[in-house]
């Protein structure tokens, strides 16, 4: 394979758009491909990717596809053709063999330009229903990969295909001592990480901060709040909080019994492949287009997870369902052992291989 071979790598508008691409570009960066990605000029996939070892980052127009009345609406598809056209200019100046997109609002006019433009590109959707991005993009796509078998249905049938969850290889890699030293917290205690996405969830930070005095009585609790999220004056002993972390998070999964979060799918996937027992809080129907109920409910179904309704979290329903979480964890311990979560990422990569152009 000469080293000239480009892949470009698109997706944004939440971490969730973009971690997949983060599992699978250092295979390709390692094997010598050139690693370009596309995306918006602000989005949090340009904090996560630019200056990454080996990735060239482009920025472009992008509009936001909305399912809601707004004026903004009547400005998005002069965006999304910028955006478009953006695109098409640099899919015709680096040549890609495949574009693979991750999904979000600035993946469409990414693929829809690799049609124009005759390059092949396969589309990753992780929940349980596609989102609206997805949907649109899956008409120029050459195929849609699913994590959920469910979701095929929803999806063109000639070009979908089940392959399952992506996972990040240094996910597998986490110390617990390095956690220890990073938290200032014990490793061989109980430890309870709470997770409410990138850009945080209030209901979540609210109930967890009000629970301390009971959850401090038998776990250390170490809280991702999100950006802006950070509360100064709550300070308690076996109690950490960060916005967010990146490279720490392998350590910190490492040496957590227990997770509370919201039900994104990249996310709880990781969470079965690292056997960590979950309550998941998924965003309600007010709050979103209802994925991460599906993802939510269909965890609960197989007996991986715990489900507590957003409008129901307090302190003392997040407490019982932590509770009752731990006192059953060899219990979810046993239900996740039949999956396999890195036979997926190999899959993927050999398909992006067989389908360069």
């Amino acid at each position: 394979m000469s080293k000239t071979e480009t892949i470009v790598f698109t997706g944004g508008g939440t971490a969730g758009h973009v971690v997949v691409n983060l599992a699978l570009m250092p295979e390709f960066i390692e094997e010598g491909y050139d690693i370009h990605y596309i995306g918006s000029y602000e989005g949090i996939e340009r904090e996560l990717i630019e200056g990454m070892d080996g990735v060239t980052y482009h920025g472009i127009a992008t509009g936001k596809l909305r399912r809601y009345m707004s004026l903004e609406n009547m400005k998005d598809p002069f965006r999304v053709l910028k955006g478009l056209f953006q695109a098409r200019q640099l899919l015709k100046k680096l040549k890609p063999k495949m574009v693979f997109s991750k999904g979000g609002f600035v993946s469409v006019p990414v693929v829809m330009a690799s049609r124009l433009t005759g390059v092949p590109s396969i589309i990753h959707e992780s929940d349980y229903t596609p989102g609206l991005a997805n949907k649109i993009a899956s008409n120029f796509a050459k195929y849609v990969l699913t994590t959920f078998p469910e979701t095929d249905r929803h999806l063109p049938e000639k070009k979908t295909v089940n392959i399952g969850a992506i996972v990040r290889n240094e996910l597998f890699e986490g110390d617990p001592d390095k956690a220890a030293q990073f938290t200032g917290l014990n490793k061989d205690q109980p430890t309870l990480l709470v997770m409410g996405g990138s850009a945080g969830a209030q209901s979540i930070n609210q109930a967890v901060r009000d629970a301390l005095p009971q959850l401090l009585k038998h776990y250390q609790v170490v809280h991702l709040c999100g950006k802006g999220k950070y509360d100064e004056q709550v300070k308690q002993p076996g109690y950490v909080q960060y916005e967010y972390v990146t490279d720490e998070l392998k350590d910190l999964l490492a040496m957590s019994d227990l997770v509370v979060s919201r039900a994104g799918a990249n996310s709880i996937f990781e969470f079965l492949a690292l056997r960590k027992p979950m309550v998941l809080i998924p965003l309600s129907k007010q709050a979103s287009r209802g994925d991460q109920l599906l993802n939510a409910e269909s965890f609960k179904k197989r007996g991986y997870a715990d489900v507590l309704e957003d409008e129901s979290v307090n302190d003392s329903t997040l407490t019982e369902a932590v509770d009752q979480l731990y006192s059953q964890k060899e219990h979810y311990h046993d239900n996740m052992t039949s999956y396999q979560p890195k036979q997926t990422k190999e899959d993927v990569i050999n398909m992006i291989k067989r389908t360069m152009k």
